[in-house]
């Protein structure tokens, strides 16, 4: 998994609450177990509307996209921060997020990012007040988002999370990393084979 450090990139205002992850990437889309190709699926029925914010040329190339409260709700599904990733962003910003689409991006090395309501707003104003696009720049070392205004808040993750992340760790990696003492047992415990 790609590790994440620091980002800056365009941020993309979705300025709605309650984002369920059957909007983020309907069912049709899970059919595949790749990560690859499902961006062409994320809010697959909101694109049709022309005036969509990501419609629109000026968020094409957002890396960060900000949100309102209880982002991810609704089923469980994986494909949800990567359909995003494969969209082209690396961190979504909101004042909270639902457990299962939180711990998935965290396994997936895409960065869920609660900032209080009214940081979240603040991005919200700077966004439409900029005439070109707005950029943030995340950085987890600092756990802080910040801009080149000096606007900057600070964001809570925990040590874990935030070590895997920045050393790219998914939960195969994690596990590789004892792969001498997994030998070992194997090896102090062999399984007869079977046919």
């Amino acid at each position: 998994m790609q590790p994440f450090v620091k980002v800056t990139g365009v941020v993309a205002p979705l300025d709605r609450v309650n984002v369920d992850t059957d909007q983020i990437i309907p069912k049709q889309f899970l059919k595949a177990v790749v990560r690859t190709g499902l961006g062409k699926g994320l809010f697959f029925d909101w694109r049709k509307d022309p005036d969509f914010v990501l419609n629109r040329p000026r968020y094409r190339e957002a890396k960060i996209l900000v949100a309102r409260a209880n982002f991810g709700c609704g089923s469980s599904r994986e494909h949800a921060p990567w359909a995003l990733a494969d969209f082209g962003f690396r961190a979504v910003i909101a004042p909270s997020f639902a457990d299962i689409f939180r711990n998935n991006s965290l396994k997936n090395g895409f960065l869920p990012v609660i900032l209080k309501e009214e940081e979240v707003e603040a991005i919200f104003q700077a966004i439409e007040h900029h005439e070109e696009a707005y950029e943030l720049t995340i950085d987890l070392t600092t756990q802080t988002v910040s801009d080149s205004a000096g606007w900057s808040a600070r964001f809570e993750i925990g040590e874990f999370q935030k070590k895997c992340l920045l050393e790219g760790l998914d939960d195969v990696a994690l596990t590789l990393m004892h792969e001498k003492e997994i030998a070992a047992y194997e090896a102090a415990h062999p399984v007869p084979y079977r046919f």
